[in-house]
């Protein structure tokens, strides 16, 4: 069985507070948990307004005090805005406090537009410095010895927290297979690249002492409903947020509009189909076929699934019928 693990980007829909999306996050990740997922991780993003994860370790901390087994983690930590000795430190504190349940996972990109990534980051050549600053921090999860560590992630040294590159690209993809770490691909928003970074990545894979062997995760967005024609309008929300941002207008997260479609401009329309392509709405029934057939063409050592709905009791029942569709593929009905 493929584990299944959640994305959540803590959205704030329309009407809604940050405050409002903290107590969605903290339910849908108590319903993760009891669901039986591996793990819940949190992204990085700044000034945008559907999105409260911006402090994402605080978050963190918050969704693991909160549950009892399900991993929680990053998805990711955006390294160019941060000091690597920082990171190291915090998802240090947040393995002692919640040891063996936290995953930290790495990204190059910004987490916001232009100007917001220069008021983060202040350095525009930090991007490029991210596979050097990728293995100084492993080296602070490292056991300390005096000669390599003078300076100390305290905590975080010698707890060797996992660490998966993510990224939607063949740079991604290139780096997690040289430094032998997992590799999770963002294809719920990115798929271009999705077929040649995963083969590149098995290609090229160097097994190191925290992965032995190729490790993959996708991610997608699942929209899942009783009624197919239910979750065809339920996922209108996400093609109007998606549309905003892509014309510099970003918004709190939108509630359904059943006739959206219809009212798109072809181009535009063409876009969506294409850069959502891994998105999966419809019933358990009307799903599952293109969803095994998704999983057996790509063969994800794990799946990450991203709930983008906008009401809170959908999107429980969304994860909840997600849940069911892992016995559904095993069975091969």
């Amino acid at each position: 069985m493929i584990p299944f693990s959640v994305l959540d980007l803590s959205l704030i829909t329309q009407g809604a507070t940050p405050a409002d999306a903290y107590r969605n996050t903290m339910d849908l990740a108590r319903l993760a948990d009891a669901l039986g997922f591996r793990r819940y991780w949190l992204a990085e993003h700044h000034s945008m307004p559907g999105i409260a994860s911006a402090a994402t370790a605080i978050l963190i901390g918050q969704i693991a005090g909160v549950t009892q087994r399900i991993r929680v983690g990053s998805g990711g930590i955006m390294l160019p805005n941060h000091s690597p000795l920082i990171v190291a430190e915090q998802f240090g504190t947040l393995e002692t406090l919640f040891p063996g349940r936290i995953d930290l996972g790495l990204g190059r990109a910004p987490g916001a537009d232009q100007r917001t990534a220069m008021a983060l980051r202040r350095d525009p050549h930090a991007p490029d410095r991210f596979p050097e600053d990728v293995v100084e921090l492993l080296h602070y999860f490292e056991p300390a010895d005096s000669a390599s560590h003078a300076v100390r992630a305290i905590p975080g040294c010698g707890l060797r927290v996992p660490v998966w590159i993510l990224g939607s690209s063949l740079f991604s993809a290139v780096l997690a297979a040289k430094l032998g770490l997992p590799y999770a691909f963002a294809s719920h928003f990115a798929p271009g690249q999705m077929e040649e970074a995963i083969a590149l990545y098995r290609h090229r894979f160097e097994p190191s002492d925290r992965c032995d062997t190729p490790h993959v995760m996708l991610t997608v967005n699942m929209v899942l409903a009783d009624d197919p024609t239910e979750a065809g309008e339920l996922v209108t929300s996400l093609y109007q947020y998606f549309l905003a941002l892509r014309r510099g207008r970003p918004s709190t997260f939108p509630p359904p509009d059943a006739g959206l479609e219809s009212r798109l401009p072809q181009q535009e329309l063409a876009m969506l189909q294409h850069t959502l392509s891994c998105t999966f709405a419809g019933s358990q029934e009307t799903v599952l076929p293109r969803f095994t057939e998704f999983l057996q063409r790509h063969r994800p050592d794990e799946l990450m699934m991203a709930f983008p709905l906008y009401d809170q009791t959908a999107r429980r029942h969304s994860m909840e019928l997600a849940a069911g569709l892992s016995s559904l593929v095993d069975a091969g009905v």
